[in-house]
């Protein structure tokens, strides 16, 4: 958490991610942002995101993590899903780039 000029305590919005194969999970943890390949096109989620069904397109599943660290995720065949700060990504065919 960071301070404002006046000294307050600022509270930083975070994702709760999950990025989940068939057979496993391929990863979990907080970030600050998410963009996913759908059907329609790519889509960002940050914190506060009206809550998203979607059919996921082949592609990437880029995680921006709150320190800044970026991982990036092929996944296919499946859907994201965000709701209340947590996204979730399940496609049958997933892994860490």
């Amino acid at each position: 958490m960071g301070e404002d000029p006046e000294g307050e305590r600022l509270i930083v919005a975070e994702l709760n991610v999950s990025v989940v194969s068939a057979d496993r999970e391929v990863w979990a943890g907080t970030a600050s942002s998410v963009v996913a390949r759908t059907t329609e096109g790519e889509i960002g989620f940050l914190p506060g995101h009206e809550p998203v069904l979607a059919i996921l397109g082949a592609g990437q599943v880029r995680i921006t993590l709150s320190s800044g660290e970026k991982l990036v995720a092929n996944a296919e065949d499946g859907f994201v899903s965000v709701e209340h700060d947590t996204v979730t990504v399940v496609a049958r065919a997933a892994s860490l780039v």
